[in-house]
């Protein structure tokens, strides 16, 4: 049987995934219930200031709604971010903009019901790393996305990296068995940490607080077939895993 390894050490994803994949029905009720309004997020912001403070009360549901929620109602889905349309919603779109509540419900739940093919782990990245290396498939495809180099800090992260960390992380991916797959942004430093292996470079659009057009760079395994691109890939993306639903 095939299975799926999602790990992230912020304590709010792995709370969303948790959420997802063990509380599923309460998840969506929450999802259908919870009016998208100025005054829940405020809410949500709340718990979510609270919930990842130790003893604070917040189930880990409370706290994967409420990353949830404020995914879905930031500008590029940062949980830290302003909400879509400012609090006054005189910008051209309002916080309901990304929150189909019937789409997203169909979403969650068709993912739930693959709970028994999927592992969750709140681990660092190198942890992470040291747990699966020999435990996984010869064939198994790994994909990690660190915190930025440059803009890594609490202005898109909760949980962000130091230089040493990023190079820690790097010799790590570099001595594994299986073919992976790294994306970071494009700068000096990462392209020198992994020189000599295969990589993507793609421009990229923001629209975090400014909206800026930055450059991203993917690195392969040695073995992975990389699709040959003659200019920079021009995509627009949000700064925040949960996009993958």
């Amino acid at each position: 049987m095939r299975y799926v390894h999602i790990n992230d050490i912020d304590i709010s994803v792995f709370s969303f995934w948790h959420s997802v994949l063990y509380e599923t029905e309460h998840l969506c009720d929450l999802i259908t219930a919870t009016p998208v309004t100025i005054e829940s997020w405020e809410r949500q912001r709340e718990i979510q200031q609270k919930g990842r403070q130790e003893d604070s009360g917040i189930s880990r549901l409370e706290l994967g709604f409420s990353t949830f929620f404020l995914n879905r109602t930031n500008r590029s889905g940062i949980i830290s971010g302003g909400v879509i349309g400012g609090k006054e919603q005189t910008g051209k779109w309002k916080i309901d903009a990304r929150f189909n509540k019937e789409e997203l419900v169909h979403r969650i739940c068709k993912i739930g019901r693959y709970r028994n093919r999927i592992r969750l782990s709140n681990l660092d990245a190198l942890d992470f790393l040291t747990t699966l290396n020999g435990k996984i498939a010869p064939e198994s495809l790994i994909y990690l996305d660190p915190p930025y180099f440059v803009k890594g800090t609490e202005d898109l992260y909760t949980r962000f990296y130091k230089k040493e960390d990023h190079e820690s992380v790097a010799k790590k991916v570099k001595k594994l068995k299986y073919n992976w797959m790294v994306s970071y942004d494009n700068v000096p430093e990462i392209c020198r940490f992994y020189k000599g292996f295969q990589s993507l470079t793609y421009d990229i659009h923001y629209s975090a607080r400014d909206r800026y057009k930055g450059s991203e760079v993917m690195f392969f395994s040695e073995k992975l077939k990389v699709p040959l691109v003659e200019e920079p890939t021009s995509v627009k993306s949000s700064a925040f895993q949960l996009e993958l639903i």
